[in-house]
């Protein structure tokens, strides 16, 4: 039975002993975007220092002449980079990038205002040593006055982002382990900020003891279960908070379980207690390792950018093609025009996949009394002369057109215009290989190395080898080979059906 537990909130208390070394970890964790909203703050400081001075001495200057005219001497350069330095260390050091410093709303606003506090006293300090008076101690408070709410409204932003960012990014996790170190990893998913994460349960060896009941009322199983757990659940990552020294072997089964299905894991990387010392982490703003299965870098923002566009300009361009199908279809049988039907994706997440209807209206009950005569070894089921199949919808699948809605799919994140083929549900429930459910560590697409390859002339077992080489091989260019493959692929309608 699985138990799914949202975590939006702090979850079961950790004992004070073992939440200590954890708590000074979380301290000097960096929120998400530092470094981004750290440049934003001094911006926006040299902005409101430049926009008072102007603001101030607009009746001395009132010619714009008189402004521009003004002599850019090494000096000031000096002092605006002492100012700009002095803005980041002075909200560096009120913890305005850290967590949990600023975790709750009123904690930020008291850390904004002691922030300005001091970056005012700076500034008047720039007044002293400013010996044309251009800068003044007025100019400091003015100042002050205006960076505060400016400062604030800017946290306000960051939370708001933050918050739809965490809301579109649901992650489903399994914890293995049921102990104290399960616990604290417990709580640093509660804890996070960037992304929601919700709770499949715990999985544990068998001989293992729960911390407390609750934990085990959420076990779901035990760890020579945990490939057939993985095959039969959405879970996008295994969380792994076994004991180091006593489970090793364990540990290193399940890393290896979990590359064969293709689930990215993560473990902790304070894989040793101490009394006052603590890590600290280059250029990672999360104490976790990462064991990633499939690429994860700016190329799948390009991807994801490529998808959007192709999308789109394929949609109106094929707008007219898309119109004749449609009435075709409609003015030649009984039933809506487009077929929808539930496929899995990415990480096995369903979702609703559209197609323009190429059979009968209840082709899908008629399905059951055609399993014998599938011609298609493996999962998955195919027939060359589908007894259920429209005039029209021959013409459309021959011609792929009855794929074009689908485009629909790809700009709502759900498909992309390269990927494994979402299969349906009936069919992944038939898979028996674990090293087949990898296919699902990416988005699925429109078109593939088996769509290239021969389509429906190929066997399954061709097929899932097709798309596990497209995954562990991926690239950018090899997307665009498959793209440029495609084209002359669909003109000959080879292994179309």
């Amino acid at each position: 039975m699985s138990i799914t537990t949202s975590l939006p909130t702090p979850p079961l208390a950790i004992p004070a002993a073992a939440a200590g070394p954890r708590r000074r970890l979380l301290a000097r964790q960096p929120i998400a975007g530092a470094r981004l909203l750290a440049a934003i703050d001094a911006l926006v400081a040299v902005a409101i220092l430049v926009l008072v001075v102007v603001a101030i001495d607009i009746e001395p200057m009132p010619a714009i002449d008189a402004i521009l005219s003004m002599r850019i001497t090494l000096r000031n350069v000096l002092l605006l980079a002492v100012f700009i330095t002095g803005t980041n260390a002075i909200f560096s050091a009120c913890g305005l990038y850290e967590l949990p410093r600023i975790e709750a709303v009123t904690q930020e606003a008291w850390r904004v205002l002691a922030a300005v506090a001091l970056l005012t006293g700076l500034t008047m300090l720039l007044a002293v040593l400013s010996t044309g008076g251009a800068f003044t101690a007025r100019h400091g408070v003015y100042f002050g006055a205006v960076l505060l709410p400016a400062t604030l409204a800017v946290r306000g932003v960051r939370r708001s982002v933050a918050r739809g960012i965490r809301g579109r990014r649901r992650r489903r996790v399994l914890i293995l382990g049921s102990g104290v170190r399960a616990l604290r990893m417990w709580h640093a998913l509660a804890t996070d900020h960037t992304t929601t994460h919700e709770l499949a349960g715990f999985v544990d060896a068998p001989d293992g003891v729960p911390v407390n009941e609750e934990v085990a009322e959420r076990s779901i199983g035990t760890l020579d279960r945990l490939e057939e757990t993985l095959m039969r659940q959405t879970i996008d990552d295994v969380c792994i908070a076994l004991p180091i020294k006593s489970h090793y072997r364990q540990i290193q089964d399940a890393l290896l379980v979990c590359e064969r299905v293709g689930v990215r894991t993560k473990y902790q990387a304070d894989l040793f207690e101490t009394r006052v010392a603590w890590p600290t982490y280059q250029g990672v703003d999360s104490p976790f390792v990462t064991m990633q299965v499939v690429p994860d870098d700016y190329r799948l923002n390009v991807k994801r950018l490529v998808d959007i566009g192709g999308a789109l300009i394929t949609l109106v361009a094929a707008a007219p093609v898309m119109l004749a199908a449609a009435i075709a279809v409609k003015a030649t049988s009984r039933g809506p025009v487009f077929f929808t039907q539930e496929r899995y994706g990415l990480n096995r997440y369903r979702f609703r996949m559209f197609k323009f209807r190429t059979m009968v209206a209840d082709a899908e009950r008629l399905q059951r009394d055609l399993e014998a005569l599938n011609e298609v070894d493996g999962a998955v089921f195919k027939i060359a002369a589908d007894p259920r199949l429209t005039p029209v919808g021959a013409f459309l699948r021959r011609t792929s057109i009855d794929e074009l809605p689908q485009l629909i799919n790809v700009l709502r994140g759900e498909m992309s215009l390269v990927g494994p083929r979402p299969l349906p549900l009936r069919d992944v429930e038939r898979f028996t290989r674990p090293s087949d459910m990898r296919r699902f560590s990416v988005r699925p697409g429109l078109t593939c190395l088996w769509q290239i390859s021969g389509r429906s002339s190929l066997g399954f077992d061709e097929w899932m080898a097709l798309d596990l080489k497209y995954i562990d091989g991926w690239s950018l260019a090899l997307d665009l080979r498959i793209l440029l493959c495609t084209v002359p692929a669909v003109l000959r309608g080879t292994g179309a059906r």
